[in-house]
């Protein structure tokens, strides 16, 4: 009986242990296959916000140059004056522009004087050629100098009208309505006349409406037209949203930046809208229907380029090569290669092929009882 006894304890003893083996093999087995998780996949929206940077600038402005050379004698208006056309910015002190004026004068008085001499000679001449005191050819030649002694005079006119016009340059004065935003002189100055070359006196903005400058993606360029709306942010205004429509497009591609200049307008009825500042620009824009949004981390790069990891029906890895629009940094948007009720895995092995069968987190019985199977087999095996 005893030996009865010891050997059915043997029996069992090896029937448990075959069993914990297979038990065993099936664990090593398992952990060979890999165990994955799904990202969530989303269908894009009918419509994306496309948010770029941008900057204000005057409806109109205009630097103011000198046309006459001199000293600055005064400036009436300071930075942030606002004026009408017309206003009087500065006046200039101009003693040669003065003395050539005069001089111009009195070189028009000694033509007059000398036209109507020679005009009175021409007569006389003609008068002597009725009684065949002097010849034809000498009479022609003072009415011929006459008409030169004349035409001096209008010379001499329009030289002093020239001077006369310059004069009134004197006067720096606005050329539209609008507000004093710079003025670089002051008095006493030495001004030079020129524009461009010469100094910038005062800078003249029409802020009643403002310009606002985008650099457009290439990708969204045929999207935005004349008439679409936006609204920007200011820093200096957080919380607040500002009115903008697209008015005109520049129609070409910087090859630079691959981007496309737009200009929007704004209005600026209570003045808040400044020259120069930086804006924050939303567009809505139409999104392609095909296009879903998944987390960046379902990316895997490859010599042909991104690819997604989808689980297919029989439990089965496959690597589909994606096209990737928007990169909104946690997650991307795939315009080709996915659809929204594909299957995508999260985070996949590097090691991860086509074909690879992968195993869904949780769905199995868990590693727990497998590595339970696995220590009871060790534990015998010492008995």
């Amino acid at each position: 009986m005893a030996l009865l006894a010891a050997g059915a304890i043997v029996a069992v003893g090896l029937t448990d242990r075959a069993r914990a083996t297979r038990e065993l093999v099936q664990w090593n087995a398992d952990q060979a296959v890999p165990t994955v998780a799904l990202a969530p996949v989303s269908r894009g929206a009918a419509q994306q916000t496309l948010t770029l940077p941008g900057t204000l600038q005057a409806y109109t402005q205009a630097p103011i140059y000198a046309r006459v050379s001199g000293y600055l004698k005064s400036w009436d208006k300071d930075i942030g004056a606002k004026v009408k056309a017309g206003d009087l910015l500065g006046t200039i002190d101009t003693p040669d522009l003065d003395q050539q004026l005069e001089q111009a004068k009195a070189d028009l008085a000694k033509a007059k004087a000398t036209a109507e001499l020679a005009d009175l000679t021409a007569k006389r001449w003609a008068a002597l050629v009725a009684s065949q005191s002097v010849s034809q050819q000498a009479a022609d030649e003072k009415v011929g100098d006459s008409a030169a002694k004349r035409a001096a005079v209008e010379s001499a006119a329009a030289n002093v009208r020239r001077l006369e016009a310059l004069t009134a340059f004197k006067r720096i004065v606005a050329p539209f309505d609008g507000v004093v935003t710079a003025r670089t002189t002051d008095v006493g100055a030495l001004i030079n006349a020129g524009g461009g070359t010469g100094q910038e006196l005062f800078q003249v903005s029409d802020l009643h409406s403002m310009r606002l400058y985008v650099q457009i993606p290439q990708a969204f360029a045929s999207l935005l037209t004349p008439g679409v709306k936006a609204a920007f942010d200011l820093p200096q205004y957080p919380g607040r949203h500002f009115d903008a429509t697209l008015v005109t497009t520049a129609n070409a591609v910087s090859q630079a930046s691959r981007t496309m200049l737009v200009e929007l307008q704004a209005d600026n009825p209570d003045g808040l809208l400044t020259p120069g500042t930086f804006a924050e620009v939303h567009f809505q824009v139409p999104s392609d229907a095909n296009m879903v949004k998944v987390p960046a981390t379902v990316l895997v790069p490859s010599d042909k380029g991104a690819e997604v990891a989808v689980l297919g029906p029989d439990g089965k890895a496959q690597l589909k090569p994606v096209t990737i629009g928007r990169d909104m940094g946690d997650s991307v948007e795939i315009v080709a290669g996915l659809t929204p009720t594909d299957k995508v895995i999260d985070n996949p092995p590097e090691t991860l092929v086509s074909g690879d069968v992968v195993r869904l987190a949780g769905a199995g019985e868990g590693a727990g009882k497998v590595a339970e199977a696995a220590a009871g087999t060790t534990a015998k095996a010492d008995r």
